[in-house]
């Protein structure tokens, strides 16, 4: 019993080890990613940034007139 626990962690360990050295991860596509989410939050900005600084304005002006 304790044998075949013992052999099945050095197994297990074996597999993730392998993994865990081989598994690097796709660099490239996360950059891919990041750029094109930094490139969407600018385009979204750009087009909502004058109405949601109209919208701030407007709620400082009704907080300020208490």
């Amino acid at each position: 019993m304790i044998r075949t626990v013992g052999l099945k962690l050095r197994t297990a360990w074996g597999s993730l080890r392998g993994v865990r050295s081989d598994d690097r991860g796709d660099v490239p596509g996360w950059v891919l990613i990041t750029l094109m989410t930094a490139g969407l939050v600018v385009v979204i900005w750009a087009l909502a940034g004058p109405a949601l600084a109209q919208l701030f304005q407007q709620a400082i002006d009704q907080v300020s007139s208490f």
